[in-house]
């Protein structure tokens, strides 16, 4: 049985799913789709805390499923831009669990992941899968994985409201 750890890019993962479908992502799905037949090494959810009501009982849904919910503080500052970037994070995290696990799975679109992913790759031998919406997912970060899983109906959670029956 191949040992799996997970990282999921929550803000990307949100945003790029509703943007694409105006739906959510299905976490479930995605937990037994990526674990089935595989032994779960590492599960870690990076996500930005706000601390309200509705994000915190996502946050223990994640928890509940098996993620590692992490969070950090939401910054807004001075000039009005805000800052909530996991991204440091979490490629200290995958090349640290590249070293005692036979695949990474990614979700996220973001293109900043595809050296993490090289690297990962060159230097643990590692397969390395990519959960991202088409359309809105990196060419770099596709290119840089072992297998590209596209989001789809499948992961996603609810029946499209602009679909016809």
């Amino acid at each position: 049985m191949k040992k799996v750890s997970l990282f999921v890019d929550v803000q990307n993962i949100y945003y790029t799913t509703r943007s694409a479908y105006g739906r959510s992502f299905d976490y479930n799905r995605f937990w037994a789709q990526v674990t089935n037949g595989r032994e779960i090494v590492q599960a870690s959810a990076y996500a930005i805390g706000r601390g309200d009501e509705k994000q915190m009982q996502f946050q223990n849904i994640l928890r509940a499923i098996g993620f590692e919910v992490k969070l950090k503080p939401y910054i807004q500052r001075s000039d009005g831009s805000a800052k909530g970037d996991w991204d440091v994070g979490l490629t200290l995290d995958v090349i640290e669990a590249a070293a005692h696990t036979d695949i990474i799975v990614l979700a996220s679109g973001d293109g900043d992941f595809d050296m993490l992913l090289k690297r990962a790759s060159q230097r643990y031998c590692v397969e390395t899968e990519v959960y991202g919406v088409p359309g809105l997912t990196a060419n770099s970060l596709i290119n840089a994985a072992t297998r590209y899983m596209p989001i789809d109906e499948y992961l996603l959670l609810g029946k499209n409201p602009s679909a016809h029956s």
